[in-house]
């Protein structure tokens, strides 16, 4: 890290979509770098859509040189074959993050709402308004992936864990 900053890299799991954001922050304010998603090919084999996760992240990592990276922690909902293959996909963005060598947070979606919006049950839309006005953006990120992204970014940034 720099005397006057750093980058952060939030991460918002996923295999079919991986939500990525951007920011540089001084400890006080946050400004947007960079956000959007890595998106997979559905009808691809699972071990071809973990490679091309692991190959826009090296990508990722090679532009923005992160000095930290902040991961989205697991919710469990409703399939279990669709956990393991975010969880495995997860599992590919660790693997990255650690081999760029930058520490690396995780929050829980809780954590992130109740850091944001001082309300770990915001809704999506109170969510993506903070990130909005954190960054100071003209309209909410779009996909919600890379909205999600951000938002654990801007989390790891303030330092509001």
């Amino acid at each position: 890290m720099t005397d006057h900053g750093y980058i952060v890299l939030g991460l918002d799991p996923g295999y079919g979509r991986m939500g990525f954001g951007v920011v540089f922050t001084d400890g006080k304010t946050v400004e947007l770098i960079d956000y959007g998603v890595a998106v997979t090919v559905s009808g691809d084999a699972f071990e071809n859509r973990l490679l091309s996760i692991a190959n826009d992240l090296h990508a990722l990592f090679e532009q923005h040189r992160p000095h930290m990276v902040a991961v989205e922690k697991l919710f469990f909902g409703k399939s279990s074959s669709n956990a393991m293959k975010v969880a495995e996909a997860r599992g590919v963005a660790m693997l990255m993050a650690a081999q760029s060598g930058a520490p690396i947070v995780e929050f829980t979606p809780a954590q992130i709402k109740k850091a944001l919006t001082g309300d770990g049950k915001a809704p999506k839309a109170g969510m993506q308004r903070m990130v909005k006005e954190t960054l100071k953006l003209p309209a909410p990120p779009k996909p919600d992936d890379a909205a999600d992204a951000l938002a654990v970014a801007i989390v790891a940034a303030l330092k509001k864990w």
